[in-house]
């Protein structure tokens, strides 16, 4: 069994370099063996879609990856693998918040999605890298940061069954 070494730099308790969450899944990456299962994708920053190492990624990839965007769906739309993700918002204006904050995360990581709102209140996102025609990491990544977002103030309630 190898030894693993963190930077002591880590476990400075005056200023933490690392949030505890994080620190916990460094730790046990070992016992997971997979790098996926370690990195919050959240906590990641989206690459250039031009860089000339950037390439589609495989549809087992893009399913493994799907685990880790609570609520996306993989869509495989004429040979081209994405990601999408609806709601349904409260009103017309409500939506275009939603596209606001999608919006601001998506200019802050350099990666846009192809944003609809249908009729007046149904908003579908969909994401992937199109220079390369398909999905990467990029993908995944801006779907976790959209997870991240507050949006229950702009969402409809759900009907009672």
């Amino acid at each position: 069994m190898a030894t693993r070494f963190l930077p002591s730099s880590l476990f400075s308790l005056s200023k933490p370099q690392v949030p505890l969450a994080a620190l916990s899944r460094i730790l046990f990456a070992g016992c997971h063996g997979r790098l996926l299962a370690v990195i919050d994708l959240a906590a990641k920053k989206c690459v250039p879609c031009n860089s000339k190492d950037l390439q589609a990624m495989s549809e087992e990839n893009a399913t493994a990856f799907l685990l880790k965007v609570a609520g996306w769906n993989l869509v495989n739309e004429n040979g081209t693998l994405k990601l999408n993700r609806s709601w349904k918002v409260k009103s017309f204006t409500k939506g275009l918040e939603l596209f606001q904050l999608v919006g601001n995360v998506a200019e802050t990581e350099g990666h846009h999605p192809d944003l609809h709102l249908v009729g007046w209140n149904n908003i579908t996102v969909e994401i992937w890298t199109h220079a390369v025609g398909g999905l990467t990491e990029n993908d995944f990544i801006l779907a976790a940061k959209i997870n991240g977002l507050n949006l229950h103030h702009l969402l409809r309630k759900k009907a009672a069954a």
